[in-house]
Order: C-alpha cells, then sequence, then structure tokens
C-alpha cells in the first residue's frame, strides 16, 4: 500500500497536496466562528449535485418544465426529497454566505492584505443570488413566470444599459422560450463553473494570506488545520445538512399551476430574500422608480465591495469594534422591517391556494363527492379502514372494486352495519341521508388510482364543497359537469373574475350582475373563504 501511495504522489503529488492542505498552521484565535466558508462549499456541492439529479428527469423546455417537474414529484421515487433539498439548500446557501461575509466583517478579516479576498467574496455573494434568480423561472409556474416578467421589467430600467440588458435576458417581448432557454444556460451551464473557479481562487487567496488572527494573538503559537478545526467544520456541516434534510422532508415546497400569460390579476411575489427589494420599490414611483431598482442596490454593491479601502485602520478585538456591529445591527433591522412589510402587504389573491406539487385527483370529484371526502375524515374511517397505502387493516380496503355496492346499500349499511354485514363491529354513522348519500357518492369514485384525493385533498376545498352543496349552487350552475345549466359554470371562474369580486357578488348579486335572480348570501367569514377558495381552485 505505501509502495501504491508512493507511485501515486511521485506521479500526481495528490498525497503532498492533501497534506499540506490538512497540516496547514493557522492562527491559535480560530474556532467555531470560522466553519461558514466551509458549510457554505459543502451546500454549494450539495447543490450541484441535487440539481444534476434534477436534471435528469427535467425537460428544459416552457411547458415541458412544468410537467416535467409534475412527474418529478408525483411520480419519482424520492423526487419530493430532492426538489426539496434543491430549494431550501438555495435559501440555506444565501443565509450561509451572508452569515461568513457579516462574520468576515465583524473581524475586520478585510483589511490588508485581505482585500482581494473580501471583494471575491462579494462577487459569490452575487452569484449565489444569481442562481436564485435565474432558478426562479425554471418551474414555469405562474409565481415563476410573473415573477420573472417583473425581474426583467426592472433589469430594463438600468441607465443606458437597462434596454440591452433587458434584450439579453431574453425580455424584450412577452417571458418565453428565449428568455427561459436564457435563464436555463446561466442556472446550469455558465453560473456552476464561474462558481467552482471563484471559489477555487478564493481558497487560494484564504491559503496565501493565511486566516486572520485576532488581535494580539499573533505570537501564539499556531495550531494545524487538522484536526480540530477540521472537526469544528464537520460538526458544522452536518448540523447544516440535518437542518436541510428536515426542511425538505417537512416543508413541502409549492407548486402553482401552469404558468398563464393571460393572467393579468397575477401578485408577483419574489423568494423571501429579495422581498426585502421588492417592499424598497414601493417606497419610490415614477421617475425614482430607478433609484429604488437600480441606484440604491449599485451603491449598496459598490460600498460592500469598497469597505476594505474604506476601513484601513489596523485591526482591533471585535468587542470593540461597535462601529461594525452598529452598521450590520441597523442592516438587520432595515432588511427585516422591509421583509415583514412586504409579507403584511401580501393580498389575498397572491396566497398560494392549490399545491400542484402534489396529485390533484381531487379536483376532478364532484361537488357531492368532494364533501363526502369531508364526511370521510370527519368520521375517521380511515382508523379502520385501507385506502391503497393509508389507514388500517381493520375492515377492509376501499379501494378494491369488489366491496363496492350501489349507494343504497352502502347508505343502509352507514345506518345499521351489524344488519348489512352479519358480525360486524363498526358503529353506526350520524349523519342525514343526504350526507350518507354525499359519503356513498365519494367511495363509489374511490379506486387505487385516485386514492390519493383523500390524502391530498386540501381542507378549503372539502369545507368549500360542503358550503356549496349546503346552499344549493348546483341548482343553478355547473361544476366538474355536475349541476344545472341555469348559471355561468363555475370551472375556470378563476380565470374570469377576482376573489374580491366574487365575495361581493355573494353578498349582493343584483349590484354587480344588474337582472340576476341569485339571491344574496349571508356567510360567516370562514365559509365564504372556503368556498371561495374551493371555486377558484377549480380546473378549466
Amino acid at each position: 500500500m505505501k509502495s501504491i501511495a508512493d507511485w501515486l504522489d511521485h506521479r500526481t503529488g495528490l498525497q503532498t497536496a492533501i497534506r499540506q492542505f490538512l497540516y496547514e498552521e493557522i492562527p491559535a484565535s480560530s474556532g467555531w466562528h470560522q466553519v461558514f466558508g466551509s458549510v457554505a462549499v459543502f451546500l454549494f456541492l450539495t447543490q450541484a449535485f441535487t440539481g444534476a439529479l434534477l436534471a435528469f428527469n427535467y425537460a428544459p423546455t416552457p411547458g415541458d418544465a412544468y410537467n416535467s417537474l409534475r412527474y418529478i414529484l408525483t411520480e419519482l421515487t424520492g423526487g419530493r426529497l430532492i426538489r426539496g433539498l434543491h430549494h431550501w439548500g438555495a435559501s440555506m446557501m444565501i443565509v450561509v454566505v451572508v452569515l461568513h461575509m457579516v462574520q468576515v466583517f465583524l473581524y475586520g478579516a478585510y483589511k490588508k492584505p485581505r482585500e482581494a479576498t473580501w471583494m471575491l467574496g462579494v462577487v459569490l455573494l452575487l452569484l449565489t443570488l444569481a442562481y436564485g434568480l435565474t432558478g426562479y423561472l425554471l418551474p414555469w409556474d405562474n409565481r415563476a413566470y410573473w415573477g420573472t416578467v417583473v425581474t426583467t421589467q426592472i433589469a430594463g430600467q438600468a441607465p443606458v444599459l437597462g434596454p440591452y440588458i433587458q434584450r439579453l435576458m431574453g425580455g424584450g417581448g412577452p417571458v418565453g422560450v428565449v428568455t427561459f432557454a436564457r435563464f436555463y444556460g446561466l442556472h446550469v451551464l455558465l453560473l456552476p463553473p464561474a462558481t467552482l473557479v471563484l471559489i477555487a481562487i478564493h481558497i487560494y487567496l484564504v491559503r496565501k494570506h493565511g486566516v486572520a488572527p485576532a488581535p494580539g494573538d499573533e505570537l501564539l503559537p499556531k495550531q494545524q488545520f487538522y484536526p480540530r478545526q477540521v472537526f469544528k467544520d464537520t460538526v458544522a456541516i452536518f448540523v447544516a445538512f440535518a437542518i436541510l434534510f428536515v426542511m425538505a422532508l417537512v416543508a413541502r415546497v409549492p407548486l402553482e399551476q401552469l404558468a398563464d400569460p393571460t393572467d393579468t390579476s397575477y401578485v408577483p411575489r419574489p423568494e423571501w430574500y429579495f422581498l426585502f427589494l421588492f417592499q424598497t420599490l414601493k417606497l419610490f414611483s415614477g421617475p425614482l422608480e430607478v433609484v429604488g431598482s437600480v441606484v440604491l442596490p449599485g451603491l449598496a454593491i459598490l460600498t460592500l465591495i469598497l469597505v476594505p479601502f474604506f476601513d484601513r485602520g489596523k485591526m482591533i478585538k471585535v468587542t470593540r469594534r461597535t462601529f461594525a456591529f452598529s452598521f450590520v445591527l441597523l442592516g438587520a433591522i432595515g432588511w427585516t422591517g422591509l421583509t415583514l412589510a412586504a409579507v403584511k402587504s401580501t393580498p389575498k389573491e397572491a396566497e398560494v391556494a392549490v399545491d400542484y406539487s402534489a396529485p390533484t385527483d381531487w379536483m376532478q370529484l364532484s361537488p357531492e363527492e368532494m364533501a363526502g371526502v369531508a364526511y370521510f375524515r370527519d368520521e375517521n374511517c380511515i382508523s379502520c379502514h385501507a385506502i391503497g397505502e393509508l389507514g388500517n387493516s381493520v375492515g377492509p380496503d376501499l379501494t378494491r372494486i369488489t366491496i363496492h355496492k350501489d349507494a343504497a346499500w352502502m347508505i343502509q349499511h352507514f345506518k345499521r352495519p351489524s344488519a348489512m354485514r352479519p358480525g360486524s363491529s363498526m358503529p353506526p354513522i350520524q349523519l342525514s341521508d343526504a350526507q350518507l348519500n354525499a359519503l356513498a357518492a365519494f367511495l363509489l369514485k374511490l379506486n387505487p388510482d385516485n386514492a390519493t384525493a383523500l390524502s391530498n385533498a386540501p381542507d378549503f376545498a372539502t369545507q368549500g364543497a360542503l358550503v356549496y352543496l349546503a346552499n344549493h349552487c348546483g341548482s343553478c350552475h355547473l361544476v366538474n359537469g355536475v349541476g344545472m345549466k341555469v348559471g355561468p359554470p363555475l370551472n375556470g371562474l378563476s380565470k374570469r373574475q377576482s376573489r374580491s369580486w366574487v365575495e361581493e357578488h355573494f353578498a349582493d348579486p343584483q349590484k354587480l350582475s344588474p337582472g340576476s335572480f341569485m339571491p344574496p348570501y349571508k356567510l360567516s367569514p370562514k365559509d365564504m373563504e372556503n368556498l371561495t377558495s374551493y371555486l377558484f381552485a377549480l380546473p378549466e
């Protein structure tokens, strides 16, 4: 083994390079506060790996991109986990890179001779934000489409170069194939190799000038990078990945409906880390809009880059850097305030009502069948019955076609289980005949292919269907082909009217539709919200 190792080292120098890397001397003051750089590199590698896994099943063209992403999320083994790791990894990478820069800023580690290292770090921060910006369009849902429309419009406001930048982004006309191709090319083909090169140069500069020691510690005996600092970096990486993995499992990444360029009522919202800029733009209007979109961000970036030249004094202990702490604190307060203001000002129309990252079989159910889902949940039928892979096996699997009877038999079974099936331990269901009929309608519709409707139908849809039935809306309107044609069909209502218009129409139909014989409805705020959300979730 030694001969093989010596042969490899003689031919490649790999063993010597690793030894020099691990046993490099670092200041005695090095510790936990310097783990952020290693964590950031790890998260970048995680992004590259999960991005490659997504690319194996992703179709990089509009429309097909959306369908392929739905395939990844609903059919590919581990697809939801991979996308979750990639999505939340992007957010975590931005957080870690910002924390790394804040740590360097607070300690004054950007000072001579480390100015170039700091400036390169600023460029890497901008590249990290560029990943979030270019990757935003790739799901090709409504949120991605309209967010990119706003982005290209903001880019076009830059003085002199604005129109050229907008054309380069493919935003000279409607956002379409050209814009998508260029954003995809930047995200997948150009940014990753550029980031790798800059990370390599950044690490080289850190090694060249060494880790900045705390003032007064220059003469203390130095320690080696391995094993103490390697251990701390490894622990930090493990903690970061544990948080990322839990986020990918627990926090579902929503997917809205397919991008609709005709949906001009849609209110675009950027990712959380761009919300502060989104809110800043609201402070300027008309000719001053360029100040919020270009001038202020440009000055902020320029200030970051020139920080080493503004502060050229000697390094002092971090506990004495009151101005640096004040600057960071004011920046954090400003960013938090603007972000919270943007979240608070989000209108209901901009909230995600339907998550298309999950199977949407439930959207094809009639209102009565959807109400049956609500009764099924309320009666906790799944505690005894299996629904595909869900539930218990005390009773029969309700997706099996062979056990289905007609609605009349099922209603009698619900009322008197032991009479219809002697020896059954099932208790009678205390519902009205109409409610039992809805439950039977859903169970008759149930099969192994649409069993996911139970676990994925949102509560607002089941509760909205209950309100729909209670107010006999089906006596005038059609939903999924069921009902009467007296009034207009309600499928695709979200394309025709706004949520506020529909809610006002329920309260006073004559005001918005003169001559209408629809009666006014006095619904509670919760019932109104559920009913409107349900109607807006209906497919065209």
